[in-house]
């Protein structure tokens, strides 16, 4: 059996609506079918011609997910990719990630799998908004060492590389609601540039549900300065969801959540400019799209 394998390059979609705190320039260039016919296609081209397999779609911000042989070694170019013990890894692609990637698969056999990996190049919307209190822009000095010690605290949350594999099952949304907010965008306040958002947001009043997009152990809950009520969990393999500006949190640290069970309410706490769902997805430190592992529209 050849282990060459050819890989479908999935079309970046941006979903950009209108959102009520800001102006969005709205543009949609692919129906999630496509994307759902693109990953179908992948794992069954993957499964038929060679034992690499691998989800997700190619682009920049995305979280992939594949497997491997048992004793199978992987590199994303040359670096190592931490592998579970049924052989399954992650990988992931930074906002502004180099189009082009190799990754490489050493088999027990001593056998070598090598394959390129081209990313769609993506284009993130500018928001401005004005008007806001300048606290809302700049912090005080009073409330420097609370920051300092709350990204400490979030450091430490993201932490684990734990055995928990709920990473690979199917994400649903968090909450229900249109999008306000999408990944990779940037806000401009009263004139200054800010970092660019990398969470997906989801409008609606306060006290809507929200719940765990998959099984997770809760590593944070806290009410942090820019991102009031906070909850972090751990999905495993260094992959964790977070969720910002909730009104309540319904679950403790150290507690196992299964997939759909309420972790808490959407609220406007912190930084929050109306009341909404900021979920976002960490690979470590990498920051990701959640919406390249969930499908469909969370309203």
């Amino acid at each position: 059996m050849s282990h060459s394998m050819t890989l479908m390059k999935k079309v970046n979609f941006d979903v950009n609506p209108i959102g009520k705190f800001g102006k969005i320039v709205r543009r949609t260039s692919l129906l999630c079918v496509c994307v759902l016919f693109s990953m179908v296609s992948v794992a069954s081209e993957a499964n038929e011609t060679s034992p690499l397999v691998l989800h997700g779609e190619m682009t920049q911000g995305a979280l992939l997910r594949g497997q491997v042989p048992e004793g199978a070694k992987v590199r994303l170019d040359g670096v190592k990719v931490e592998i579970n013990s049924q052989g399954k890894f992650v990988i992931g692609f930074e906002r502004k990630a180099p189009l082009n990637h190799e990754l490489t698969v050493s088999l027990p056999d001593g056998s070598v799998i090598t394959k390129p990996i081209t990313l769609t190049e993506r284009n993130y919307n500018i928001q401005r908004i004005d008007g806001l209190d300048q606290k809302m822009v700049t912090p005080p000095q009073s409330v420097t060492d609370r920051i300092k010690q709350d990204n400490i605290d979030v450091a430490i949350a993201r932490q684990p590389k734990s055995a928990l594999d709920a990473v690979f099952t199917r994400f649903i949304w968090p909450a229900k609601g249109p999008i306000t907010g999408v990944y990779g965008s940037q806000r401009i306040l009263n004139g200054t540039p800010k970092w660019p958002h990398y969470g997906v947001d989801v409008g609606g009043p306060t006290g809507t549900p929200v719940y765990a997009p998959a099984s997770g152990k809760v590593t944070l809950a806290k009410d942090l300065y820019y991102s009031g009520n906070t909850l972090i969990m751990d999905h495993g393999m260094g992959v964790f969801s977070t969720f910002l500006h909730l009104d309540s949190m319904d679950v403790k640290v150290g507690e196992y959540v299964e997939q759909g069970k309420p972790i808490g309410t959407i609220g406007a706490s912190g930084r929050a400019t109306g009341p909404h769902l900021d979920w976002r997805i960490n690979l470590g430190k990498m920051r990701l799209d959640p919406q390249t592992i969930v499908t469909g529209q969370p309203n």
